[in-house]
């Protein structure tokens, strides 16, 4: 029965995992390339965007990138 739920949600769940990673990895290239930051550090703002999955990459390019 768990495997019919997964071929019909499976549509919809490609879609977020590839814009998760492609978020994902987009911010921690960011974060390990710029050395400065609005709130926090490199090791911090790194944690963040790897543990916190979807909210971690979308808080640091909201509030931890810095204008540069």
């Amino acid at each position: 029965m768990d495997l019919v739920m997964l071929k019909e949600y499976l549509p919809f769940l490609i879609p977020l995992v590839i814009v998760q990673l492609a978020l994902g990895i987009t911010a921690f290239v960011h974060v390990l390339r710029h050395p400065n930051y609005r709130f926090g550090n490199k090791v911090m703002w790194a944690i963040i965007v790897i543990l916190v999955q979807i909210i971690g990459p979308v808080v640091y390019f909201a509030f931890g990138r810095d204008e540069e």
